[in-house]
């Protein structure tokens, strides 16, 4: 059975715990407030920051568990490659450890983690979706991955940034563009690295096949913004159009950072679709 460990490390956003996870890799979390249990997956180049400005908006009325993913200080990589198997297996185990099903929310990659968890038939009471890149999957990344590492090996973060934006996220030219105004200084080793590396295994090894996600039965809420770039909102509508149970919701003058941007706006629509799934 694995055990939580506390460490002594605590804050506002809450104390930092970790549990062994089925193949015995450590995954560090946080947990807040008190209430029906909600788990928070964040996306590549996140960490257990990404969603504490949503969670603490929350926190008077769930309680908040928000585990670091595989590759994300602090929890540790696991095997490479990975794939979305393993990732759903350590959200097996922390709702295993909750005692109860839980609403799963996932942020960009971490709503793709969040289908195949759904899709996997863990115990989930509802599903919320920050714009899972569905788009990004197949044998094309694999040769983005080979590049990445060589980029994060000599240390060209502003380079490895670009390739991301430019070949995963499919930033528009206009503002890759504008990335490339960026200050050399700030071309130091970007500490994400490793879990970008694991995350484009696993996108590597997917499929781009949205129909699948027609078996995901539990009540969804799946959230955009209105001004993120394609080809995000056409896999979005996609996706709506298959899933049996869904509320789409589209936050005005936004793109795909809005749970960081307006926080409470996201928590807001979160709390009322939790309140009545």
């Amino acid at each position: 059975m694995p055990s939580a460990i506390q460490s002594s490390k605590s804050s506002a956003s809450g104390a930092l715990l970790s549990f062994e996870s089925f193949d015995g890799t450590i995954i560090g979390y946080r947990r807040i407030g008190s209430g029906p249990p909600v788990v928070m997956v964040h996306g590549s180049g996140g960490g257990l920051h990404s969603w504490q400005p949503v969670a603490e908006r929350l926190a008077d009325r769930f309680e908040l568990w928000s585990p670091a993913r595989r590759g994300y200080a602090p929890s540790q990589s696991g095997r490479s490659p990975k794939r979305f198997a393993e990732e759903v297996g350590d959200i097996r185990v922390l709702i295993n450890r909750i005692g109860r099903p839980v609403h799963l929310v996932g942020m960009s990659y971490g709503a793709t983690v969040a289908l195949h968890a759904a899709a996997a038939g863990l115990a989930l009471r509802s599903l919320v979706l920050w714009e899972p890149p569905l788009y990004a999957a197949g044998e094309e990344l694999t040769p983005v991955l080979s590049r990445f590492e060589e980029l994060t090996t000599q240390g060209d973060r502003l380079q490895a940034d670009r390739l991301l934006a430019e070949k995963v996220a499919r930033v528009p030219a206009a503002l890759l563009d504008f990335m490339d105004g960026g200050d050399p200084a700030d071309n130091e080793p970007a500490t994400d690295a490793p879990g970008w590396c694991r995350d484009l295994e696993s996108m590597a090894a997917d499929a781009v096949d949205v129909e699948r996600w027609s078996a995901v039965t539990v009540p969804t809420l799946l959230m955009r913004g209105a001004d993120t770039w394609q080809p995000m909102p056409e896999t979005l509508d996609r996706l709506a159009s298959v899933l049996p149970d869904v509320t789409l919701t589209t936050f005005p003058d936004q793109m795909h950072f809005a749970p960081s941007t307006v926080p409470e706006a996201v928590a807001a629509e979160i709390a009322r679709f939790l309140s009545h799934p």
